[in-house]
């Protein structure tokens, strides 16, 4: 038989995995880098504001960025073959700037490091802050497409100013005002987030609240949680300041609410900035983050030295 009669054989292959353009850039943009810095500063000044010396705070910082930069990283990976499918070429996964296994390994990297950092503040501190990444993480692989993804945001948001408390001097309970406000505020920024994706996450099969709710629905709503958050702060230690940061709140709230329509990332930009007030009023109130009780007088012991 002649060697030209002999059939080749295919060769086999394995597909070439998509070449990263530039994995660093796309890790940082894919963490949501936006509220990622802003939720770190925010609570680590709040845990300056409460007591805590420079060697807590920087932990306290440290647990939320990673527990941020897990939950920023889960939400790319698990959402890039819609974001895909959608054409959203402003994520860097669908942008081929990094890998959507790369963000993943990322997630659950930031998210094994979340742990020893928030256990670092004490185990009640450590539970809390845990417990909040964690409704963060099933909003991401599910829930936010049922009508209960308003609750992981509240209990996210709530999650933060108990970790705070409970790190302080003595381990005193949270104000449940301040929590409540925290879970006020995570609603309303869950409604005002969702407004301008409605119709990119009704494409992609997403029935979370907001999408239920629908755009008329979202203005109508949004302020009212937030209103709540700020009227709790206010009042939870009336002063003046607080009277008139209710003035201000209630009148950027609507104002969101009512350019909505014309600008849909402003419902959103007004969220951030009632969310703003609000944490000037926590700033503030400093150790009125904490119950009185248990170790009220050792924080505001530490308080005074830290101020």
């Amino acid at each position: 038989m002649s060697e030209a009669a002999v059939p080749s054989r295919p060769s086999v292959t394995a597909p070439a995995r998509p070449r990263e353009r530039a994995p660093a850039l796309g890790l940082v943009l894919a963490c949501h880098p936006g509220p990622t810095v802003a939720v770190t500063a925010l609570v680590t000044a709040l845990a300056a504001a409460a007591g805590r010396d420079a060697g807590g705070c920087a932990l306290v910082g440290a647990a939320v960025l990673s527990g941020q930069l897990s939950v920023g990283w889960c939400n790319d990976a698990v959402d890039a073959a819609r974001d895909r499918a959608a054409g959203r070429t402003g994520k860097p996964v669908v942008a081929g700037l990094v890998g959507a296994e790369r963000v993943a390994l990322a997630a659950g990297s930031a998210l094994v490091l979340c742990l020893p950092l928030s256990y670092a503040s004490g185990p009640a501190a450590g539970t809390a802050h845990v417990v909040g990444v964690a409704a963060a993480w099933t909003y991401d692989l599910g829930v936010k497409g049922t009508a209960w993804s308003w609750l992981p945001y509240a209990v996210g948001f709530g999650s933060l100013p108990a970790f705070v408390a409970f790190g302080l001097p003595g381990r005193p309970a949270p104000t449940w005002w301040i929590v409540t406000a925290a879970a006020l505020l995570g609603c309303g920024a869950h409604l005002a987030d969702a407004l301008p994706d409605l119709d990119v996450d009704h494409a992609g099969g997403v029935r979370g609240l907001p999408h239920r709710l629908g755009p008329t629905g979202i203005r109508a709503l949004a302020p009212l949680p937030l209103l709540g958050a700020t009227a709790l702060l206010a009042y939870g230690r009336p002063d003046r300041s607080g009277r008139l940061a209710l003035v201000g709140a209630g009148v950027l709230a609507g104002a969101g609410a009512l350019l909505g329509g014309r600008r849909p990332g402003a419902p959103f930009a007004a969220a951030i900035a009632v969310a703003a007030i609000d944490v000037a009023l926590l700033l503030r109130r400093g150790a009125g983050i904490a119950a009185r009780g248990r170790g009220s007088r050792g924080v505001r012991r530490s308080s005074r030295q830290c101020a």
